[in-house]
Order: C-alpha cells, then structure tokens, then sequence
C-alpha cells in the first residue's frame, strides 16, 4: 500500500514538474508505534522515489517531505527518536484521544454525555482538546521532536483543529499549523487570530 500511494503522490508530482508546476510532496506515514516501524515505512517509500526518479531522469529533483502522524500514546513518548527520521509531526488528536483515553469515539457518545453532565470529564475530550492528558503528550512530544530535529515542523489535524480552546493551547505551545475540516477553517482562522493577539 505505501509502494501505490508513494508512487501516485510522486508520479503527481513529476508530472507536475514537467508542466511547469513545482509542488513539494508531504508524505505522511500514520499510526506509528516505534522509531524502527518509521524507518522501515520510511525505507520502502524512498525505494520508491528513487526508482520513480531513476525512470524520469529528465526530472533532476523533486523537492518532498516525509513525516508521521503522532497518535499513539508510545510514539509521543518517543518522538525524540522519531523526529531524527522525520520532516514534520502532524498530531492525529482524534485518534491521539481515542488511544489515550481508550475510548471509542463511535462508542463514546452513549456515555460521554453523562461522564460530562456529572462532572467526570470537565468537557467532550473529543470536542474540546484534554490539556491534561493528551495535551500533555502533544506538548511533550512537541518539545522532545524538536529537541531531536530543531527543523521539525509540527501541527496537528482533526477536528480539535477547529475548535478556538484547542487552537489557543497549539499556539501556547508554538504548534505552526492546523488541518482540520473545511466547514471549520473561518472559525480556526478567527480563533488564530484571536489567540495572536492575546498572545
């Protein structure tokens, strides 16, 4: 599956290049668990780039990245060593809640509602990102990547992406972008410019 989908993304952007168009790939590998899992993903998708390369030489470079998705606790405890082999982190909060909390979210809204209502959970960790827990793993694995590769970049994506007390705390922590879904951008957009100016 890596090996199709490098070889589409890339195969894109050589097309690209030879239009005209210069794009830069990011590749991201999701769902990591261990510094080696990533260099051995990380080993198959470059085969795949040289081999592409070696078929157009016309295209003497294609600018990319790789990276990973952090979201699994172990990966954000970890990231130092994973940041060595990575262009950029893009925290998966969605599923970076779910394997913290060891909550479903399909399941979730069938209790969650009273968990909030009794005051168990300040809010919805879905809605709302958790400071507490998975921030903490956000915030520290953040400060260990970066301490592992001062050139990494870091964001988050998923649905805390749009959310303006989410957006506040990835400024705090100097996050540099969001992704989240397209109905949410104007208010995430607000929400960052908002938390700039109180920053």
């Amino acid at each position: 599956i890596y090996q199709f989908q490098t070889r589409a993304i890339m195969q894109a952007a050589i097309d690209c290049h030879k239009s005209g168009v210069e794009v830069t790939p990011e590749i991201m590998v999701p769902l990591i668990a261990s510094i080696q899992e990533f260099k051995e993903v990380k080993k198959i998708i470059l085969e795949e780039i040289n081999a592409l390369m070696e078929k157009n030489p016309e295209v003497d470079k294609i600018n990319y990245k790789i990276g990973t998705m952090i979201e699994i606790p172990r990966a954000a405890i970890l990231a130092k060593g994973i940041a060595q082999d990575a262009d950029f982190f893009s925290f998966g909060t969605n599923d970076l809640t779910q394997t913290t909390y060891g909550i479903s979210r399909d399941d979730g809204g069938k209790f969650l509602p009273s968990y909030i209502e009794r005051e168990v959970f300040p809010k919805d960790p879905f809605s709302h990102l958790d400071r507490d827990g998975v921030g903490y793993l956000v915030k520290l694995a953040t400060e260990e990547g970066r301490a592992g590769n001062s050139k990494l970049h870091v964001g988050i994506c998923g649905e805390h992406g749009g959310d303006p007390e989410s957006i506040k705390f990835c400024q705090e922590i100097n996050l540099e972008y969001i992704s989240c879904s397209p109905f949410r951008v104007p208010i995430a957009r607000l929400a960052a410019a908002q938390s700039a100016l109180r920053k």
